[in-house]
């Protein structure tokens, strides 16, 4: 293979990534909005977020800028995020465990495809082309990484949320502690401790696909 042919591929790969994490960051943030719909709250449908066009939850920063660059200097990992969908957690019917429930919904949805697309991979070995398997298995692996990551119990991460609605009252303060130092330690994360993760990412991957 030439080195222009390998760059183009690359090209090629990175927007695939790109692609595949707006789809699913988008289809995450709608899962927040349709489970707050379905408990009693229309702020997300009134704000017109309960779509999958793209450019109703794009973020520059989260939906563009870095995916981009994660994808260009790890290849093989791509990462971003879309505008959060509003809620007003005051019109959830469901006050105990409501926050927990519209905030694992995202999770769960990425997880979800993840588990079809796997699917697909499996029944259809030996039918797909080797670029719709590579495709499928792009999809299958971002959603799980999303869906994973996004359990971390750090502010503003859905995994927070869980977590408070599972803490006793009187540990509440763990979560008001989490939140004025959200920033620091979401960077201390993702810089330091993220690659804690890929063992279980790898794990599910595998579990999925059959590999």
């Amino acid at each position: 293979m030439s080195l222009n042919t390998m760059q183009d591929a690359n090209i090629i790969q990175t927007f695939f990534s790109v692609a595949i994490l707006v789809f699913s960051v988008v289809a995450h943030e709608v899962s927040h909005g349709y489970m707050a719909q379905y408990l009693g709250d229309p702020t997300a449908r009134l704000a017109g977020r309960l779509t999958m066009n793209p450019l109703k939850h794009i973020d520059p920063v989260g939906s563009i800028v870095v995916p981009l660059i994660t994808a260009i200097l790890s290849p093989g990992f791509v990462f971003g995020w879309a505008k959060p969908v509003p809620y007003n957690p005051y019109n959830l019917r469901d006050q105990k465990w409501g926050d927990a429930k519209v905030a694992i919904a995202g999770p769960l949805t990425n997880i979800g495809l993840a588990f079809i697309f796997a699917m697909f991979i499996r029944l259809g070995s030996g039918v797909l082309t080797t670029e719709m398997l590579l495709l499928m298995h792009m999809i299958v692996y971002i959603n799980i990484l999303l869906g994973v990551f996004n359990m971390v119990p750090i502010p503003p991460l859905d995994g927070s949320k869980v977590l408070m609605s599972i803490l006793p009252f009187r540990y509440r303060y763990i979560g008001e502690y989490l939140e004025r130092y959200s920033l620091l330690f979401i960077l201390i994360f993702a810089f330091f401790l993220w690659q804690f993760l890929l063992p279980l990412i790898d794990g599910i991957f595998r579990l999925f696909v059959g590999a």
